[in-house]
């Protein structure tokens, strides 16, 4: 059986690990925040009401994607594109094309960010490679004016992250929303995280300052991996409710 990705992909692994995919989310959900196009969200108003719950449904589409069988990936994929269809004919316009291409580039951005935080750094291939797996997904959703390669995505990266970017009352509710869903220690746990996966653009313009505390942590949480017990971590990011969908997110040893 032909899959989308293949089994032996660096992207499983990136996406086959719970604490990855919370780094990923973490510097994600930084940069959505100062994206120019994060009123689509508020349209339909499912970030700011659940931004937990938004994050599940994300990565159960990711998962669809990753670890699906091609055919299945691809329709997850159209899936996707379906649902942003009905968006844009709800409300009257289309979703411009830099902001479905920032959404993608962030997965790719912070696919590798999280994973070398985590673990170790990537070869150029393997960057190649997550490149080249985020790439399909774009395309299959007809996506225009993606980079053929990831040399070249740097570069369009940087263009989105000068042009696309800017502190506004949708970011300051965000975090407000962040602030009140997680509770105070963890908004605080989240802010750290986002310190240590997102690029200095949005760092700075979200006027992060401090070095993050939680970075001399990074060496004894990899050793707490061998004797099974980085559930604290994870326990610490987000509520105890949610334990059995974090525990589900892990899929590779």
């Amino acid at each position: 059986m032909e899959y989308f990705v293949k089994k032996e992909s660096i992207v499983r692994k990136i996406w086959g690990r719970s604490d990855t995919i919370l780094f990923i989310f973490a510097g994600a959900s930084a940069e959505f925040a100062l994206n120019k196009a994060v009123d689509w969200l508020y349209y339909t108003g499912k970030l700011p009401s659940d931004p937990i719950g938004r994050l599940f449904s994300t990565v159960h589409y990711a998962r669809a994607i990753v670890f699906a069988p091609m055919e299945e990936a691809y329709g997850a994929i159209e899936q996707i594109y379906e649902i942003h269809s009905a968006l844009e004919e709800k409300r009257g316009y289309k979703i411009p094309d830099w902001a479905y291409r920032d959404v993608l580039y962030m997965l790719i951005y912070y696919s590798i960010s999280a994973y070398e935080l985590l673990n170790e750094k990537l070869s150029r291939e393997e960057k190649e490679e997550a490149y080249d797996v985020f790439f399909r997904v774009g395309d299959g959703m007809g996506l225009k004016d993606l980079p053929n390669d990831y040399n070249s995505w740097l570069v369009s990266r940087q263009l989105h992250l000068k042009n696309d970017l800017e502190f506004s009352n949708y970011t300051k509710d965000l975090f407000k929303q962040y602030r009140k869903h997680l509770g105070v220690v963890r908004y605080k746990a989240l802010i750290e995280a986002q310190k240590l996966v997102a690029p200095e653009i949005v760092k700075d313009r979200l006027d992060f300052g401090q070095l993050p505390w939680l970075k001399p942590a990074i060496p004894l949480y990899k050793f707490s991996r061998k004797m099974k017990i980085d559930w604290i971590l994870r326990n610490l990011l987000l509520p105890s409710t949610y334990k059995k969908q974090i525990d589900s997110l892990d899929m590779v040893d």
